[in-house]
């Protein structure tokens, strides 16, 4: 593990900051692809993208700075809030804040939200992707001790060292990269909009409840048993059923007439 990639003259560029900008380009840039296939216009989602972006760092952080107030924040100068080069950000924060950018940018484009929502669900996982190993690289988000072949024991100065422990960080990434294939692969294939949103909140909450089982950098355990992010999971995992549900129930999605917006 090193956190930092290089040095420009004295300002280290770190690992995380590298891999976190290289998922998202990443996932702007094949949902642009991605829209031209439902004729869509590209450059909405990336002129989108900003707002995803924005949003999605204001709840990232936001979520963190509170899930860990009392280890990392209390006592200290309120700047330590605002320095996330280190990595300290929450996922399902700024998923939630991703999807308010979405909301008020659809809202002031009139355009249609679930349709722009299934086109960037796929892009997720392959962002979070590089993002986990992002958290690896700066050792955030570690497992639990383990004697396994593969288990990882970070350099002196981490919190588990020098103990061996899951590298929770890899589960994650791998398990987010078959959900990208499995995603794209049913977004040729869906019959409504919000299909593809649906699968992927339902997907990803699962495969995030897994990887939480081996997590070791939680200080609280809700019931004794649950850690924050398998509490969240519980509702992701119940809005995607319901937006499956209910979306459903509308007039289908002819793919015919999809076919001819592709101009086949």
């Amino acid at each position: 593990m090193n956190s930092i990639a290089f040095h420009l003259g004295p300002i280290p560029i770190y690992w995380y900051g590298i891999l976190v900008a290289t998922g998202f380009i990443l996932g702007i840039s094949t949902a642009a692809r991605r829209a031209r296939t439902v004729g869509e216009s590209p450059d909405a989602v990336m002129d989108l993208s900003i707002w995803l972006l924005v949003g999605g760092v204001i709840g990232a952080r936001f979520l963190y700075v509170i899930s860990y107030w009392d280890q990392s924040f209390a006592g200290q100068p309120i700047s330590e809030v605002f320095k996330i080069r280190n990595g300290g950000m929450v996922f399902y924060g700024g998923f939630i804040g991703g999807i308010l950018g979405l909301l008020l940018y659809t809202r002031w484009k009139k355009l249609k939200v679930l349709q722009m929502a299934d086109i960037l669900a796929p892009s997720l996982p392959l962002g979070h992707a590089f993002g986990r190993l992002g958290c690896f690289m700066t050792g955030c988000c570690y497992g639990k001790e383990s004697s396994s072949p593969w288990a990882v024991r970070f350099p002196e100065g981490h919190p588990t060292h020098p103990l061996s422990v899951h590298p929770t960080q890899i589960y994650s990434s791998l398990l987010n990269i078959v959900l990208f294939a499995i995603l794209v692969y049913l977004f040729h294939k869906r019959r409504f909009q919000g299909q593809i949103l649906g699968f992927y909140l339902v997907g990803y909450a699962i495969t995030r409840t897994i990887v939480e089982a081996f997590r070791g950098d939680y200080p609280y355990h809700y019931f004794g048993l649950l850690t924050q992010g398998q509490l969240i999971s519980l509702g992701i995992v119940a809005s995607g059923v319901a937006l499956l549900v209910f979306s459903g129930r509308r007039k289908p999605q002819a793919p015919a007439a999809e076919s001819a917006e592709r101009g086949g």
